[in-house]
């Protein structure tokens, strides 16, 4: 793999030069938080052979075959930016979607902002919703922040709703349920997957004493996919995803669309979430 990294003093990222992905997340004296995903076999679509590689990556929802999995590999166009890089993929065969990530690294604080772009390089109008997704290794707990507060005065009326796909066994050990977050233990096990409307924007993964937070902002009253999530965990034998979407959106011909994360890692959970982690 032909690879670049950007760097600051707190951690390092390993981006591809020929693929549209982040596969590095080292933080000074740690190892890859990324999952590895290079000795995966492909999955075969009508466009090619589509290849996880592990890391992060961009696509665009709802997931369906072959849109969802149209192949990534190929030449980027690379730019450099001051403590950043622009890459541009070749726009897909088939959707017409080119897609765009922008990283810039923070200088003093240890934090990144990847701004996820896609591009109507089409013919027609499409809906669809930017999707980004990070593959973890496995050994760590997900942290998922619930929202407690009242949506009626009166507190009669129903405050979170969870969507979970059909390989999803309700009763899987790995899945804690609390009052303010649910935690997802990252243990080998068969396909899991779990997503909710997050009004708290940030998702979590503590593991080997790092924990990486990315934030996006929700916004209120939009159509996100899958029954209206934003955020989204999946979880196998080899990885775990955490996934945050954008909402729905129809891109004309030459128009686009923006989803930013904020990733930010230290060294030390939150009190109140420190409880929670010491005890599973």
């Amino acid at each position: 793999m032909n690879t670049r990294t950007l760097s600051n003093n707190f951690f390092e990222l390993e981006y591809l030069t020929d693929s549209l992905r982040i596969i590095g997340l080292t933080p000074k004296g740690k190892t890859n938080l990324l999952a590895d995903l290079s000795a995966q076999p492909p999955t075969p679509t009508p466009y090619g052979d589509f290849y996880f590689r592990g890391g992060h990556r961009l696509w665009h929802a709802p997931e369906s075959m072959p849109r969802t999995y149209i192949p990534d590999t190929g030449p980027l166009i690379i730019t450099d930016l001051e403590n950043g890089v622009s890459l541009e993929a070749e726009t897909e065969p088939g959707s017409g979607i080119k897609k765009r990530m922008i990283i810039q690294m923070d200088v003093e604080t240890p934090a990144a902002t990847i701004t996820h772009m896609l591009i109507n390089d089409g013919l027609w109008s499409v809906e669809l919703a930017p999707w980004a997704i990070s593959q973890f290794r496995l050994g760590g707990i997900a942290i998922l922040p619930l929202p407690t507060e009242n949506v009626d005065p009166a507190g009669l009326l129903s405050n979170r709703h969870f969507s979970f796909w059909p390989y999803t066994k309700l009763s899987d050990a790995r899945l804690l349920l609390r009052d303010e977050y649910t935690f997802i233990k990252a243990n080998p096990a068969p396909p899991f997957k779990i997503g909710y409307y997050n009004p708290h924007g940030w998702l979590a993964y503590w593991v080997n004493g790092i924990l990486f937070k990315k934030t996006v902002k929700p916004q209120i009253n939009a159509r996100y996919p899958d029954n209206n999530c934003n955020t989204e965990v999946y979880c196998n034998e080899d990885f775990i995803e955490l996934e945050s979407l954008a909402p729905f959106v129809q891109l004309a011909p030459g128009e686009s669309v923006d989803h930013i994360e904020r990733w930010e890692v230290s060294t030390s959970l939150p009190a109140n979430i420190k409880e929670f982690v010491d005890k599973i």
